[in-house]
C-alpha cells in the first residue's frame, strides 16, 4: 500500500476513531491501538525553565520561521538568568539549511565554518559560515539531545557546535543524512531526486551515513516512553549541571 492510500484510510472526521494495527521492534506480535482523529498542531519550538535552573529548548523542525523563533527562545534563556542550556533536537528531521546556519551563528564567531557542500570536484564547494552573532561567553554550559530521528539540519547544527566545543551531544546516533539532493522536473507530474553533494562537518569529514555518534550514549526504549520516562533528558540535565 502506498502512503497516499494509507493516509486516505487513516484520515476521517474530527472526533471519530480509527483503529491501527501496529507492529514494532521488541513486540512479540502486532497490537491494535485506537486513535481519536483530531486536528494536530505541532509547535516549531517549545521552551521550559526547569525548577533546577536548566533551560530546555525543544526544536521540532527547521522552517523558514525557525530562526526568529529560536532568537526569541534564546532571549528567554538569557532573561531567565540561567547559564545551563539543553537543546533538544530529537525527532527533528531538519529543513532549511539557512535556518541551521543562522542558529549556529548565535554561538560562533564570524567566519567559522558551519557546514560545507562537497561536490566532489564536479563544481566548486559551497562553504556556509557563521554570521557571527556570537552572544554567549564561556559561562554557557550546553548539551544537545539527538536520536535516530535527528537528521539533516539537526545534524549540521549539532555537529558544528560540538566541533567548536560549544556543546556536548547526548542520546543515540543521528539519522546520517550526509547527502545533498536536488529535485529535477521531468514532466508536469513527475520529478527525479538526485544526490549532488555531500555534507561536510567543519573538520572536513562527511556526516557519517550511520549517523553522528553522541558523546554520551543513552537509549530511550519504548517502555520508557510508555511509562513517560526520559533517561536521555535526565542524563543531559545531569551533565549540563556538572559542567
Amino acid at each position: 500500500m502506498d502512503v497516499e492510500t494509507a493516509v486516505r484510510k487513516i484520515r476521517g472526521p474530527q472526533g471519530s476513531i480509527v483503529t491501527l494495527l501496529i507492529a514494532r521492534e521488541g513486540w512479540n506480535e502486532p497490537k491494535e491501538i485506537q486513535v481519536t482523529r483530531e486536528i494536530i498542531s505541532v509547535p516549531s519550538i517549545v521552551t521550559t525553565l526547569r525548577p533546577d535552573g536548566v533551560f530546555v529548548i525543544q526544536l521540532y523542525s527547521f522552517t523558514a520561521n525557525s530562526p526568529n523563533l529560536f532568537r526569541a527562545a534564546l532571549r528567554e534563556f538569557v532573561e531567565s538568568g540561567s547559564a545551563r542550556l539543553v537543546l533538544d533536537l530529537r525527532g527533528n528531521p531538519g529543513g532549511y539549511l539557512e535556518a541551521a546556519v543562522d542558529m549556529a551563528s548565535w554561538f560562533l564567531p564570524s567566519g567559522k565554518i558551519v557546514v560545507t557542500e562537497d561536490y566532489a570536484e564536479h563544481a566548486k564547494n559551497t562553504v556556509h559560515r557563521s554570521r557571527g552573532y556570537n552572544v554567549f561567553n564561556q559561562n554557557l554550559k550546553m548539551v544537545i539531545l539527538v536520536d535516530k530521528g535527528s537528521a539533516s539540519a539537526s545534524e549540521i547544527l549539532a555537529g558544528a557546535l560540538r566541533h567548536y566545543g560549544i556543546a556536548r551531544i547526548v542520546g543515540t546516533n543521528t539519522f546520517g543524512k550526509g547527502s545533498v539532493q536536488e529535485l529535477v522536473s521531468i514532466t508536469s507530474d513527475t520529478s527525479l531526486k538526485i544526490t549532488v553533494a555531500w555534507w561536510l562537518q567543519p573538520d572536513g569529514i562527511q556526516i557519517p551515513l550511520d549517523g553522528i555518534p553522541p558523546d554520551v550514549e543513552v537509549e530511550r526504549t519504548s517502555e520508557d516512553k510508555e511509562a513517560d520516562r526520559d533517561p536521555q533528558l535526565e542524563k543531559a540535565i545531569e551533565i549540563v549541571r556538572s559542567l
